[in-house]
């Protein structure tokens, strides 16, 4: 739910000078998190899977992701700057990425999984941008949902393509279990008061736990109905470490 209390409507770089302190401070924290986490995802996990892609299409479809997971990056790397968030400050040397980056890729499956999972929360996230006061952000957001659905929908096609054997279904299974677990903490804590104040300021829409319950949703629809495997069970004493700035 929508729990925007104020007018505030920013359609210009120029105009978010004029806005309330804690609006741009809400805004620039957004983008120094998407800015830092696409461009360490793209390192850690897009560019080192295409030498895992067992085909030359394969490998032609994971370097465009790694293209566009770094072109992300870009884009708001170039929007922070035009705000000025200095640059040093949207790399990850600056500020630690997301737990969700900490997994050991070392196989094609895992990585098929990662774009399975991780891209449908990042998808997510990025719709809840889609409606942003912010409109720079906003228009950046709809600019890069059309790639995070294909990222997504990549790791999806070469999952099910992975399933039509027994070894690789078990090993899209095994990628699911241990991967999946580490993806709540990506939406970050129930009662975050950084999304109180996004909300606050109709940065973002949606509350934390809704967006990871739609998410979770989605997530067992995508692996129980449509690629027959097992989603597991959340443990919910599990200690995560949440993105800060979500």
């Amino acid at each position: 739910m929508n729990t925007n209390t104020t007018d505030i409507v920013i359609k210009t770089v120029e105009e978010l000078k004029d806005a309330p302190a804690e609006y741009r401070e809400a805004v620039s924290k957004l983008v120094i998190s998407h800015a830092i986490n696409e461009l360490y995802g793209a390192q850690v996990f897009d560019e080192p899977a295409i030498a895992y892609a067992p085909t030359p299409y394969a490998k032609w479809l994971t370097c465009r992701v790694a293209m566009e997971e770094y072109g992300h990056h870009m884009r708001f790397r170039e929007l922070g700057e035009k705000i000025g968030i200095p640059a040093e400050e949207m790399t990850p040397k600056k500020k630690r990425p997301l737990s969700i980056f900490e997994f050991p890729l070392k196989t094609w499956a895992e990585f098929c999984v990662i774009k399975l999972l991780a891209d449908l929360a990042e998808m997510l996230q990025v719709e809840d941008l889609a409606t942003c006061t912010f409109h720079p952000l906003r228009n950046l957001a709809r600019m890069t949902m059309p790639e995070e659905r294909f990222h997504a929908q990549f790791g999806k096609d070469f999952s099910v393509e992975l399933c039509k054997t027994r070894e690789g279904r078990d090993a899209v299974q095994d990628a699911i279990d241990r991967y999946f677990p580490m993806l709540p903490a990506f939406f970050g804590r129930k009662d975050s008061p950084n999304n109180e104040e996004f909300r606050r300021f109709g940065i973002k829409q949606r509350k934390n736990d809704e967006i990871l319950a739609d998410y979770l949703k989605r997530a067992r629809d995508l692996v129980e109905k449509q690629l027959g495997l097992k989603l597991p069970k959340l443990d919910s004493d599990a200690k995560v470490r949440f993105d800060a700035n979500a």
